[in-house]
């Protein structure tokens, strides 16, 4: 149904990572969400009343809820696609995120009521009519929410929605509970055992470990998580592609919302290099990543010295010296002084942030290991701290 509603309502379907398309995308995916979910109440309601299920209808306000939530999530795609403007000159895109995390909250407060509920049926049971009917209608949900998973998530994938991602994940879960709630009808038909309460605890679990879940994928974004280690393999791909340049190092991902990327970091080029001719192959880099990876790039030019044969000797020797230094990831802009009684070493070093210490901490094991294991050398250290993964 989805495919055949995107080849009708927009234009170039098949253009994923157009802010456009995406925005159309999220447009018709959220009404559809509202219609069935709106259906899905209806029909759970009324087999509430008939059987007087408190799972059951606990169960058709949890699809209210999503209904709520598919109408954020359209809010969210409708402002998270306007264009930047001077007060947000990098987009709207976070406001997709906030949605997200909306959607969560939502998700969770239903929980919450539920079990409540839940637990009061507990407490204090009445008997629950079990029917044809219920059953039906309990399972054409289950069968509608496994749709609307799968087409939540297929067009979640292309189209790198975290919202979008976090509705289907929430209609897995109800799919989940709803199976809870038609297993509890059958025990009491079969077995003469009411456990209509234990059951609408059981969905009010689901329903709060799915939000749990899709508050902790959409609030990592906001606060700032490490990007993807597939997506700063492929930046090193490109940049390592160009013959001018020899290493790179402080890469740092700014994410403002998908598709919505901006990337620093700085290339290590031949110091004898023609300034023009480095520049532009900086230029045809950040280009290339534009292209391919659809982010905007800022590259700082790093020279380096690569006929100095002493300066590549006591480069090794450093490495050497700091080869078993815990949380070092790396060395660069490394070049020496030389003096009467000692040798200075300047360099920057890369520090893994799990490590536990400081950036002045580390700057103090970098200077005293290069002491006790190179004499007459002394370290000028600037620590990094790494930013990826």
């Amino acid at each position: 149904m989805v495919k055949l509603l995107a080849k009708i309502f927009i234009k170039n379907p098949a253009e994923y990572t157009n802010p456009l398309v995406r925005k159309a995308y999220g447009t018709l995916c959220s009404v559809l969400g509202i219609c069935l979910n709106v259906l899905l109440f209806a029909g759970k309601y009324a087999a509430g009343a008939i059987s007087g299920s408190i799972a059951i209808t606990a169960d058709a306000f949890n699809n209210l809820s999503d209904a709520g939530a598919s109408a954020i999530s359209l809010l969210g795609f409708r402002l998270s696609g306007k264009k930047p403007d001077p007060d947000h000159p990098f987009g709207h895109g976070r406001i997709e995120y906030i949605s997200g995390l909306a959607v969560a909250a939502l998700i969770i407060v239903m929980g919450v009521e539920l079990l409540i509920s839940s637990v009061e049926k507990i407490m204090s049971p009445e008997p629950v009519e079990t029917g044809l009917l219920p059953a039906a209608i309990l399972l054409a949900s289950i069968l509608v929410k496994l749709y609307m998973f799968a087409y939540n998530r297929a067009v979640g994938k292309k189209i790198s929605s975290s919202a979008m991602a976090a509705t289907g994940t929430d209609s897995l879960s109800d799919s989940i509970a709803t199976a809870v709630v038609l297993l509890s009808m059958g025990a009491s038909w079969l077995f003469k055992v009411n456990i209509d309460g234990w059951a609408g605890a059981a969905v009010a679990v689901f329903i709060l470990f799915a939000g749990y879940g899709v508050a902790k994928d959409t609030l990592s974004p906001l606060l700032g998580q490490a990007p993807d280690p597939k997506l700063v393999q492929s930046i090193e791909d490109i940049v390592m592609s160009s013959d001018a340049v020899l290493g790179m190092h402080d890469l740092v991902v700014h994410d403002y919302g998908p598709g919505r990327m901006m990337i620093s970091l700085h290339a290590e080029v031949d110091g004898r290099g023609n300034i023009f001719e480095l520049h532009d192959s900086i230029d045809t880099i950040e280009r290339r990543l534009k292209a391919a990876l659809g982010c905007d790039a800022t590259i700082h030019m790093d020279p380096v010295e690569t006929d100095n044969e002493q300066v590549r000797a006591e480069r090794a020797a450093l490495e050497k010296a700091l080869g078993d230094v815990k949380g070092l990831r790396g060395i660069h802009d490394f070049r020496i002084v030389m003096g009467p009684s000692h040798t200075n070493l300047i360099f920057d070093v890369v520090m893994d942030t799990g490590i536990g210490k400081t950036p002045e901490e580390f700057r103090r094991i970098i200077c005293r290991t290069v002491e006790e294991r190179l004499p007459d050398h002394f370290a000028v250290v600037t620590v990094d701290t790494s930013f990826v993964f």
